[in-house]
């Protein structure tokens, strides 16, 4: 069946993949960015593709421009089924580096900004009585991370918030919602959240420069070895998002590879897909 899709953070990696997979399977996708500027990457491969994607501005961290794009879908097409929340950015410096702008933005970017979308497409979803909204987090969403504290921290504020609402949506509005939690993914986003934390001057040379050092030729070796060790492909990750999408009976929470699933197992073992835990809590809770 047909279905109307939004993605967000649509002009490079996961995004745009996802964009071109769902397209492909004559779903109705709105590719959605915070700067349209970045399109012809998109639109070159939707083009070679041969699918039709919508294409607007959307930035998480502007209410406003989550709204106005919200309300274009709805008014063209009549519904909304599905909310990929794939938008964010990577920030690797230890917590006492960070300044206080940086922890505002981290934040704002990564959890404050699924909260806002959630919250603009779910009056359409509960009028439909339907929908699905799958939050791409992360297994430093589950298990942290050094020198991520505050990227890990964002991430488990979206599984805790996707865990809560899993209580109420399905059984009462018949909304799923899912966490999909990636490793790597070998895109530009090791190299953006590398940019971000270096900027202009670098590292500082500090008592946490030789461990941060350490952890830093870690992830490049791991980088750089096979894609099945640590690392996935775009595509790899976008075939787990049509997957779940496509799930009668979608989880809670999903990881994307086998690594990722030995990664989290400690946290994940009892209950893999967050769906034992849920049904537990709605029984002393709710019924």
């Amino acid at each position: 069946m047909k279905k109307v899709i939004l993605i967000t953070g649509t002009s490079t990696g996961l995004g745009l993949k996802a964009s071109i997979l769902l397209a492909k399977q004559g779903h109705k996708v709105y590719a959605t960015m915070r700067n349209l500027d970045k399109k012809e990457l998109l639109l070159k491969e939707a083009a070679e593709a041969n699918v039709d994607i919508g294409l607007l501005r959307l930035d998480v961290q502007d209410l406003q421009s989550i709204k106005e794009a919200v309300a274009t879908i709805i008014e063209k097409e009549g519904q909304l089924d599905v909310l990929i929340n794939n938008a964010g950015a990577g920030f690797a410096r230890n917590t006492e580096q960070a300044t206080e702008e940086e922890l505002q933005w981290v934040t704002d970017v990564n959890y404050h900004g699924v909260v806002r979308c959630v919250n603009a497409v779910l009056p359409q979803m509960r009028k439909q009585k339907s929908g699905h909204i799958i939050n791409v987090t992360s297994v430093g969403g589950l298990v942290g991370q050094p020198f991520n504290e505050l990227y890990c921290a964002a991430k488990f504020a979206v599984e805790g918030y996707t865990e809560s609402l899993a209580l109420i949506l399905p059984k009462y509005f018949g909304i799923n919602i899912t966490a999909v939690e990636p490793g790597g993914i070998s895109t530009e986003f090791f190299n953006s959240a590398a940019k971000i934390t270096f900027g202009e001057t670098g590292m500082p040379d500090d008592e946490y420069a030789p461990i941060f050092q350490a952890y830093l030729s870690s992830m490049q070796s791991r980088a750089a070895a096979s894609q099945e060790s640590t690392f996935q492909t775009p595509e790899e990750v976008a075939e787990v998002l049509l997957n779940v999408m496509n799930d009668p009976n979608p989880p809670v929470r999903t990881r994307t590879s086998a690594w990722g699933e030995e990664f989290c197992t400690l946290k994940t073992m009892a209950d893999p897909d967050g769906t034992k835990l849920r049904d537990q809590v709605i029984a002393q809770n709710l019924d």
